[in-house]
């Protein structure tokens, strides 16, 4: 990953307070090989492991006392981390929790006993699938052949059992062509019985398998300081998040690979200021909260119909 080459030093970001605590919980390990994946994760890439179930109790403990107020697991494909399920249960004692899913490996009885952990928590559990196009023609050149047709089976069964899952896409298509594909979406999300479908669409990462896919940060694409003049910095996920991995703990998800973002062992060590010194920061600066599920960035499709008005999610 490309750092600032000229001579202004980058502007710094304080942790103001840990909210979201994130868990690299499968490691790089993916049942996908995806094209736009900006930590290239697939099968074949263990640079990072699975997270145990005692190693997530014991940074759960920690987080307590840090006042996290929300928990997230991605990967690589979470669900493929054998203690996954537990994992999920044991999170919802703490807080609420978000699973980041390709949604193609999920198991009717993994399902069945979320869903009752969710029912008997005074939390939430959310699951965000992740689909690139509305039909295998525009989805499965990018996440691999038949992942479509799997992904959807996924998401009707995350309906099926009670689950509204947040879909999101990574934007491979003309920023033009937003609306329509959008509306494309929600078509093909009602026709599999999900009425009221929520979207996120993802800014693209020029980063790991993307950067090769298309071209990596330009050196103008860089945070300045004079950028972060009257910025909320609050839309910027290092403000208030961080992740653990079997190596550590990061920064934030997009930045894993690289070797500044490890900020030290314990949540504590972790809390300490980051320069915002790559081109990926840029894009967090550009769009805000592209890891959060915040509310500015799902949007609900109406219930009954959807036209040129439907909000674009950025």
């Amino acid at each position: 990953m490309s750092t600032v080459s000229n001579n202004e030093l980058p502007p710094v970001v304080e942790l103001t307070h840990l909210d979201h605590l994130w868990f690299q919980v499968s490691g790089t390990l993916c049942n996908l090989t995806c094209h736009h994946c900006f930590i290239s994760c697939s099968p074949k890439n263990d640079t990072f492991g699975y997270l145990t179930l005692e190693e997530v109790k014991r940074r759960l403990e920690e987080s307590a006392t840090l006042g996290v107020k929300e928990y997230y697991f991605t990967g690589g494909e979470p669900f493929l981390n054998p203690e996954m399920v537990p994992i999920v249960v044991e999170t919802l004692r703490y807080g609420p929790a978000t699973v980041l899913t390709n949604g193609t490996v999920l198991k009717d009885p993994w399902l069945s006993v979320l869903r009752e952990a969710e029912m008997a928590s005074p939390y939430s559990l959310e699951f965000r699938v992740s689909i690139d196009g509305f039909s295998p023609e525009t989805n499965d050149p990018i996440r691999g052949e038949g992942t479509f047709q799997r992904a959807i089976r996924g998401i009707q069964k995350l309906v099926e059992i009670g689950f509204l899952p947040i879909i999101t896409a990574t934007r491979t298509w003309p920023e033009a062509e937003d609306q329509q594909i959008v509306s494309q979406f929600v078509d093909t999300l009602k026709s599999i019985g999900y009425e009221r479908p929520r979207l996120k669409i993802l800014p693209p990462l020029q980063i790991g398998a993307e950067a090769e896919r298309t071209h990596s940060y330009r050196d103008s694409e860089r945070v300045t300081r004079r950028m972060m003049q009257g910025f909320d910095a609050s839309q910027l996920v290092c403000e208030h998040s961080r992740i653990v991995t079997d190596r550590g703990v990061y920064v934030c998800p997009i930045l894993i690979e690289a070797d500044d973002a490890n900020l030290g062992d314990t949540l504590t060590l972790s809390t300490k200021p980051y320069a915002l010194n790559h081109g990926a920061c840029y894009t967090c600066y550009q769009y805000g909260a592209i890891c959060s599920n915040a509310p500015s960035t799902v949007r609900t499709a109406p219930s009954k119909t959807h036209d040129a008005n439907f909000e674009l999610l950025k």
